[in-house]
């Protein structure tokens, strides 16, 4: 399948190698072009332009950092024109009010759009497991799942438009949430004397764990946080996302 990916940062990066390396051709545009040299490198088509990735695509990924980037990437005059008659896949995470207003302007401009975030960071969109949530029609959904199956073992079908972006703020929160609760337990056990391993075997035994835990335990012992996965610029973005969602939806947050 022709496809062409808008937005090369982290994940998008890891989905165009996954793409190629499950026989997809494809044409990637960024914004920040130092952010296609590795690609390019590889011999993935890069485009100057959005409208040179789109054109002659099957279908188009977004993998943008927020609903921001996607409408000054995606809606002036020369991309309007490229949208009409194609597929529009949104992989990022923003607010299920920003998909469905993005949904209905690509539908404008004679489009269809489905959203599809991803739980999972570089290594599983390489290996193709991450875990997909599609919002879009029964019929949309049957027809993507093939190319949404090479990125990821698990494509559940949340809903129409706004449901999977709901389903995944819900899931981001928790990845804040669980994350700061741990690096404070990882801080209190450190500086009152207690072996950390010690703490980690009680820990694994109890209804209290989570795998997550010890995939970033190496990272937290050794205090290294460069080369991240996911920064947290976008996690913050997205814990805001989260409580906009849930204050409209009456729901206190007050403990967040």
């Amino acid at each position: 399948m022709n496809v062409g990916l808008l937005g090369t940062g982290l994940l998008g990066q890891a989905v165009a190698e996954r793409l190629q390396a499950t026989g997809h051709s494809l044409s990637a545009y960024n914004r920040s072009p130092e952010k296609t040299v590795a690609l390019r490198q590889r011999g993935i088509r890069i485009a100057s332009h959005a409208e040179e990735a789109m054109s002659g695509a099957n279908v188009i990924l977004l993998l943008l950092s927020d609903a921001s980037a996607i409408r000054a990437v995606l809606f002036n005059p020369a991309i309007s024109r490229a949208i009409e008659g194609r597929t529009i896949i949104q992989m990022g995470t923003i607010g299920p009010s920003e998909s469905r207003s993005i949904q209905h302007e690509i539908a404008r401009a004679g489009g269809q759009y489905l959203e599809a975030p991803v739980l999972g960071s570089i290594a599983e969109a390489r290996a193709g497991s991450l875990l997909i949530m599609v919002g879009a029609t029964p019929e949309q959904y049957a027809e993507w799942k093939p190319l949404l199956r090479a990125l990821g073992t698990e494509v559940h079908l949340a809903g129409p438009v706004g449901k999977a972006a709901v389903l995944k703020l819900a899931l981001n929160q928790l990845i804040a949430a669980e994350m700061a609760a741990f690096s404070l337990s990882v801080g209190l056990v450190r500086r009152g004397g207690v072996d950390l391993e010690s703490f980690m075997r009680v820990l694994r035994k109890s209804a209290l764990y989570a795998p997550m835990f010890d995939k970033k335990l190496s990272r937290l012992s050794a205090r290294h946080y460069d080369h991240p996965n996911f920064s947290t610029r976008h996690l913050l973005k997205d814990v805001e996302l989260a409580l906009n969602a849930a204050e409209a939806a009456h729901l206190a947050t007050d403990g967040l």
